[in-house]
């Protein structure tokens, strides 16, 4: 047995050396994901520059023109954006209430059956493919619309039927992660509320979800940035309209995802339209960026809150 342990002691790679060569490896892990996220926003950044370093269009009629007609060389991005926007703000707002109202049975109301059952019913949703989505707003929602506006919403496909598609995408990662934010909050809070006096609703409203805000916030954020960039489901039921600028929620409109998926195919390498569809992919990219900051921004908040 002695001898054994000696040859295996042996034959075992120095502690020193081990540890540099695990740190090797993780550091050229970590040095190949920073390449590829820096080769990425480098390609998107140079393709959509070249709409205003050379092809000569105006980076605030881009921004703010009303008509996006490639054909007329119209590239105003305003109406994709508002778009973008709209479907994103109206989806979270629609999901809000419904998950946070979720957590809350899970968490505080019945905490076995919401983590035996209810949660894994909801966790199932993430699975569902995009097409499945707006298949069902395609033949159900749209056909809502049209029952309940009449004539006014047309063939029922608009703003608030890509809203309301959304919601129901995002609605298993807001629940999911507003369970986790809630489950996270220390159970000494809740007994020194109750020891106070404080009902079990005045414990969740008062204690529970102001201590677990920033997390929430994160859950929120990350909900809006799942619906900002979906593309299929949106594009089946939204309408696809992107001339011109919607003036209300039923009249049909589309997104920066919309407008890229049906341009760039038949766009032609090289010319304007397919520079301007680059920039919108720029817009797309520092939009989603923006909201991984306001994640990180609102996570350090809160950790220095707790502190």
């Amino acid at each position: 047995m002695a001898k054994s342990d000696e040859i295996k002691e042996k034959k075992m790679m120095p502690k020193g050396q081990l540890e540099k060569v695990g740190l090797g490896i993780t550091g050229a892990c970590v040095a190949f994901v920073a390449l590829v996220v820096a080769a990425l926003i480098f390609m998107v950044a140079q393709q959509g520059i070249l709409t205003f370093a050379t092809d000569g269009i105006n980076f605030g009629s881009f921004l703010s023109g009303q008509n996006w007609i490639p054909s007329d060389s119209r590239f105003g991005a305003l109406p994709l954006i508002v778009g973008s926007f709209s479907v994103t703000l109206l989806s979270t707002l629609f999901a809000l209430p419904i998950a946070l109202g979720s957590a809350i049975f899970v968490v505080e109301i019945q905490p076995v059956f919401g983590r035996r059952v209810f949660q894994p019913l909801v966790e199932l949703l993430v699975g569902i493919p995009s097409v499945v989505y707006g298949l069902i707003g395609l033949t159900v929602i749209n056909a809502a619309m049209r029952s309940i506006f009449g004539a006014s919403a047309g063939t029922g496909a608009g703003i608030l039927s890509g809203a309301i598609v959304l919601a129901i995408m995002i609605l298993p990662t807001v629940t999911t992660l507003s369970i986790d934010a809630l489950a996270a909050v220390p159970n000494a809070y809740r007994e020194g509320s109750y020891a106070l006096g404080c009902t079990r609703w005045q414990t969740v409203w008062h204690v529970v979800l102001k201590s677990a805000l920033p997390s929430l916030m994160t859950a929120v954020i990350m909900g809006m940035t799942r619906a900002f960039g979906e593309t299929l489901a949106v594009q089946m039921v939204i309408g696809g309209v992107e001339k011109s600028m919607p003036n209300g929620l039923l009249d049909p409109a589309a997104t920066l995802t919309t407008a890229l998926t049906s341009g760039l195919a038949n766009a032609t390498s090289g010319s304007v339209e397919y520079h301007a569809l680059w920039s919108l992919g720029l817009i797309l990219m520092a939009m989603s960026l923006l909201f991984i900051l306001i994640i990180h921004l609102i996570g350090k908040k809160g950790a220095t809150k707790n502190d």
